[in-house]
């Protein structure tokens, strides 16, 4: 059993580094909570071509298939809830209510917008590209 850790949260690079001496070690399989979950997919293309069996935690690859396993909240799920708990707590100051969303990383992981566009569905906004987030135009984001 070996184990990787990031320079800092976000350190892309470094997973990708893992992954490669995973596959030189002869490893059987991986766990990855990716960074950019688009990016690492090439990477853990090769460790599946090399025979290792590759199961994304807590943040679902994209596309979510490039895993051979996830094994993750449901995200949008979860942000839904987090929707409909905030816009009933507020009650009729949710109109009026100032949202503001603090993102880590620009390469939008999976999670970050699974639970972004959830709560804005649960809280009654229209999140326009489903996959994508910062492009919803309503004023109170």
């Amino acid at each position: 059993l070996k184990a990787y850790a990031g320079k800092v949260d976000g350190d892309h690079d470094s997973q990708v580094a893992a992954i490669e001496s995973c596959i030189a070690d002869g490893a059987k399989g991986i766990l990855i909570a990716a960074s950019d979950t688009k990016a690492i997919v090439d990477q853990v293309k090769k460790a599946q071509e090399a025979g290792l069996l590759v199961i994304a935690l807590d943040t679902p690859l994209d596309p979510a298939t490039a895993a051979d396993a996830t094994f993750a909240t449901d995200n949008l799920l979860a942000g839904k809830l987090i929707g409909q708990w905030a816009a009933a707590t507020l009650g009729d100051k949710a109109k009026e209510a100032k949202i503001g969303f603090l993102d880590l990383v620009p390469s939008q992981p999976t999670v970050d917008v699974l639970r972004d566009q959830g709560f804005m569905i649960g809280f009654g906004i229209d999140p326009k590209d489903p996959n994508k987030i910062g492009d919803e135009d309503d004023a109170r984001i």
